[in-house]
């Protein structure tokens, strides 16, 4: 049964079907029997969290949502060798069928498929402790409405899967409006903020401070663009004083130990994190090679741009976040501009114990951490006030502080404030895919392309539209729904 409805799944998302059906299943619908205990509902989570990764086809553990938010201007790729999809994104040319969308795709509705059918059937279960059986809905309710929102702020328009079970007019399935997946990723991520509890069940699960910081960002985004909802902003702002508030019951806080150990996973600062086992079974592979230039016999897939990393502010966190000097296999030291792509690159996604010049690793995937709900509450306090209050000051400031640099100074207006922040959430979360989504959410992908350092590739020939702040559906899932 799992089987075939699985292969139903992939007729409708059809990317990378060929090769799961070869390997072990993870995070399949299971069958009915599954569904009516406690331990078949952890079962289907379980897979749930797997499907998010799965190297090289489906989830986070792959290059993949880098090179998809490289139209930002933290993120470029090597001009030639084989990285002409990298370009794709980085050009705003992306084709229907460039690869590197299909694991997010693929990823984020296998994850819905697994979550759907624990949301549509726990009231099955016979056995239980009911608040376990909550908290098992609460996650994967979160699970949910995080690959909806990876979805829409990637793709716009996706469709709505209506049950985890095939019929045939699912081929047929309509793209909904991001408002209407916004709604339904809200109203997941109450369920979920009701039933999952203050601490997490275990490593690399969500607690209840976890799902508040989530829904302050989904509301931070729903008062940019698309849906421009002004009022959303309040609500982010009161959503992420709660995690504020409340951060020693969840077990939150700004890191102040060696930054980079940050990237290593299990800090204070994880809010949510994809912990991965360094095997086959579950692996990174953006760190190590992918993030090192060719002169260290690395593959060079991603590194900043140019006039990002010369305007970033000088600092210890600019120290850590950049490898400026490289070992060359002769043993030899040289600065980044005599490399081959003439960049510096990430330091904060080189192996961070042991061998560096590695493409598999145990390094997790942090989706969100601390630093996040302190500046979405700075930025969306600021914006729904029209001025900064002393929370938000203290909040913005924390950040700052840790990377070294001065306060932001007093008496600053609303609008003036709230752009500080968002370039301080640029030096913070350098590279880690959040400034594409900030500058879509405001509008802003238009300017931050248009005056590009020489060296670093540049959109000639193409006019940056809103159309193009939203990917193309995978052409092979395309292609079996016309409706995509």
């Amino acid at each position: 049964m799992r089987y075939t409805i699985y292969l139903l799944l992939c007729l409708m998302l059809a990317a990378g079907c060929n090769k799961e059906l070869t390997e072990s299943p993870r995070g399949l619908v299971a069958g009915d029997d599954a569904l009516t205990s406690q331990a078949g509902l952890e079962t289907v989570l379980t897979g749930a969290y797997g499907t998010m990764m799965v190297p090289w086809t489906s989830g986070f553990t792959t290059v993949s949502q880098i090179a998809m938010t490289m139209g930002s201007d933290d993120l470029t790729t090597h001009p030639g060798s084989n990285k002409e999809e990298f370009r794709e994104f980085d050009l705003f040319t992306v084709s229907s069928l460039n690869s590197r969308m299909n694991p997010i795709w693929l990823g984020c509705y296998r994850t819905i498929q697994s979550t759907t059918n624990i949301i549509s059937n726990y009231d099955k279960v016979l056995d239980g402790n009911k608040d376990t059986v909550h908290a098992i809905v609460g996650e994967a309710s979160y699970l949910r409405a995080l690959s909806y929102y990876w979805l829409t702020r990637l793709w716009g328009e996706v469709p709505i899967l209506p049950s985890a079970k095939y019929i045939p007019e699912y081929l047929n399935l309509k793209k909904s409006k991001p408002a209407e997946i916004y709604q339904l990723i809200e109203e997941d991520l109450k369920r979920a903020e009701e039933w999952v509890p203050n601490g997490k069940r275990s490593s690399g699960r969500m607690n209840k401070g976890a799902v508040k910081a989530l829904l302050a960002d989904v509301y931070l985004t729903e008062a940019g663009w698309p849906l421009k909802n002004q009022a959303k902003y309040a609500q982010a702002a009161a959503k992420a004083k709660e995690v504020i508030d409340n951060k020693a019951l969840y077990g939150f806080d700004l890191y102040t130990g060696d930054y980079l150990k940050i990237f290593a996973g299990g800090t204070v600062e994880d809010v949510f994190t994809l912990f991965t086992r360094g095997s086959w079974i579950t692996y990174n592979s953006f760190y190590g090679l992918s993030t090192m230039p060719e002169d260290e016999g690395g593959w060079s897939d991603f590194f900043p741009e140019l006039n990002f990393f010369n305007n970033f502010p000088a600092g210890p966190r600019k120290d850590a976040t950049f490898s400026t000097e490289f070992k060359k296999k002769d043993g030899t030291t040289i600065p980044w501009q005599e490399t081959t792509t003439h960049h510096p690159y990430y330091k904060k996604f080189t192996i961070q114990s042991g061998q560096k010049d590695v493409y598999m690793s145990n390094n997790p995937v942090i989706m969100m951490r601390y630093a996040h709900v302190l500046l979405i509450y700075a930025e969306a306090q600021a914006r729904s006030a029209g001025a900064p209050n002393s929370d938000a000051y203290t909040a913005a400031n924390a950040v700052r502080q840790r990377a070294g640099l001065p306060e932001l100074p007093g008496g600053m207006t609303g609008a003036a404030f709230a752009t500080a922040v968002v370039n301080e959430r640029a030096w913070e979360f350098a590279g880690e895919w959040n400034r594409w989504f900030d500058l879509v959410r405001l509008e802003l992908v238009e300017a931050a392309n248009a005056n590009k350092a020489e060296g670093d590739l540049q959109p000639v020939g193409t006019v940056i539209t809103k159309a193009k702040y939203w990917m193309p559906v995978p052409g092979a899932d395309a292609a079996v729904n016309p409706n995509l």
